[in-house]
């Protein structure tokens, strides 16, 4: 089967033909990070740079680092460290598509009487949320507060759409969060989570796209199709300014396009488009932030 090709806007030209955002002066530039963690043997991880210009109301995917690798002597996680030292000044967020907090279960220093003695609030929680959906659970399995956090059971219950997060210390995620927690040891910048496919189901909702767009942006077939359509919808609002090279970086490449996912989603709490804590949710728990469901850009 042929596959359909969506162009991207056509304003976006290359860098080198493209007159780049005036250098702005202290206190005029707020700056987001957005990083794509894959694990550390790998190559895959990208960090996107966004500087927002509170005066002209103007956001910039100013610029985009793609398959930051290990080389024979420096690891991929120091290179990962220095470029977000480089990017510190006028940072306001670094946005992280893994998990960088641990389940409690494994860092709580009281007498463990078994959770299913326990009353810490994490653990009362995830009770009260097992019983509550028990009757939609088939098969009914127990959780296990030593892998989970509060905030995976939420998001596959409480959202307008299911979302099946990976357990923090699940055989897929458990390296990632690693080394997510051994970059950030020596980092003093505000972070937060992100999962880019809530994300983008969000935003895509205000976008106006199509649900199937949505749900398939990291798919190996299509998946190319649903970013670019994702691209040309800001690129047609005229809501992010977006370099030609860096959207086609974005299309090939779905590591860099969480990135940036992650960078607009730290931008959009900035702007207090995100969703708050609910009421019970447990204070001490990990949060991930995501979009509301109406946007106002």
């Amino acid at each position: 089967m042929r596959k359909r090709k969506v162009s991207v806007s056509s304003h976006k030209t290359r860098r080198s033909r493209v007159k780049s955002p005036q250098p702005a002066t202290a206190g005029q530039v707020v700056r987001f990070l957005g990083l794509s963690l894959a694990g550390g043997k790998s190559d895959k991880a990208c960090l996107a740079v966004m500087e927002y210009y509170p005066e002209n109301q103007k956001l910039f995917l100013t610029r985009l680092f793609e398959k930051i690798k290990s080389d024979e002597e420096v690891s991929g996680d120091l290179k990962i460290h220095e470029l977000i030292q480089q990017h510190a000044k006028d940072l306001k967020y670094l946005a992280i598509d893994t998990p960088w907090t641990l389940p409690q279960c494994l860092t709580c220093q009281l007498k463990c009487p078994g959770f299913e003695s326990c009353s810490q609030p994490h653990i009362n929680w995830m009770w009260d949320h097992q019983k509550k959906n028990a009757a939609l659970k088939k098969p009914k399995k127990l959780f296990t507060p030593y892998t989970q956090r509060c905030i995976e059971f939420y998001f596959a219950t409480e959202l307008e759409e299911k979302f099946h997060l990976h357990h923090a210390m699940g055989a897929n995620t458990a390296p990632l969060l690693a080394r997510s927690l051994f970059i950030q040891k020596r980092l003093d910048v505000e972070t937060i989570e992100v999962y880019p496919k809530l994300s983008m189901w969000r935003m895509g909702h205000h976008l106006g796209l199509m649900k199937s767009t949505l749900r398939d942006h990291r798919a190996a077939f299509g998946g190319d199709e649903s970013r670019a359509l994702f691209i040309q919808a800001l690129n047609e609002k005229n809501l992010t300014f977006i370099y030609h090279q860096d959207s086609k970086s974005m299309i090939e490449n779905s590591h860099a396009f969480d990135a940036f996912l992650c960078a607009l989603t730290a931008f959009l709490k900035y702007k207090n488009q995100t969703v708050a804590r609910p009421k019970g949710f447990p204070a001490n728990e990990g949060w991930i932030s995501f979009p509301k469901e109406q946007i106002e850009f």
